[in-house]
């Protein structure tokens, strides 16, 4: 992640950070540049899923499956075994 001084433009750097949660971030900020020394604050937030973990979707998939009667979830199995 680049991070630009609002002050000079310059980079800047992060030297800490503050976790609120496991979506929200303070970051403490140091501008580059020596003849400016800019020292400020920014937030990183997480916005939105744009595409699912592989992880959440395989025990979605599971749970759902779990939740079936067996007959069904047998019928779903031989029907995924006809179309190979």
């Amino acid at each position: 992640m680049r991070i630009n001084c609002k002050a000079c433009g310059h980079k800047a750097r992060i030297s800490s950070r503050e976790e609120l949660s496991s979506a929200f971030a303070k970051l403490y900020c140091q501008c580059l540049d020596v003849h400016c020394g800019h020292t400020f604050v920014m937030n990183l937030t997480y916005s939105h899923t744009l595409r699912p973990s592989a992880g959440v979707i395989d025990q979605l998939l599971f749970d759902r499956l779990s939740q079936l009667p067996t007959t069904q979830q047998r019928l779903l199995f031989d029907q995924l075994n006809t179309t190979n």
